[in-house]
């Protein structure tokens, strides 16, 4: 008799934590997940004027919000305030171009750049 109780306990208490799981699962689902584009690569960072020279992938224009990637500890987010094309301020780049963008914290070579 004692040995059907225990078997029925096992039984419930993995059937309630299936029931757990799934509905964690649903709640994870349901979190929307920012969705993150590489936008280029960083190929110079002047440190001190900290300004990040960036290779684009993709459009990039004041005002978005990039995240930059790389090593073992870089990793922030920031929105672009300014941006230099030769020297010249300008509002939107296009893919291909390399500009300068003053960033918030040190980053190199090779490091990623996500539009956010």
């Amino acid at each position: 008799m004692e040995a059907k109780k225990k078997i029925t306990k096992k039984k419930v208490a993995k059937k309630a934590i299936k029931k757990a799981v799934k509905k964690a699962v649903k709640k994870v689902a349901k979190v929307k997940v920012k969705k993150e584009k590489k936008v280029g690569k960083i190929t110079h960072y002047f440190d001190k004027i900290k300004v990040a020279a960036i290779k684009l992938s993709d459009i990039l224009s004041i005002g978005d919000t990039i995240h930059i990637v790389g090593g073992e500890s870089t990793d922030f987010t920031q929105k672009i305030v300014s941006m230099q094309f030769m020297g010249e301020k300008i509002k939107k780049a296009k893919k291909g171009k390399e500009v300068g963008i003053r960033i918030k914290d040190r980053a190199r070579e090779g490091y990623k750049v996500f539009k956010v």
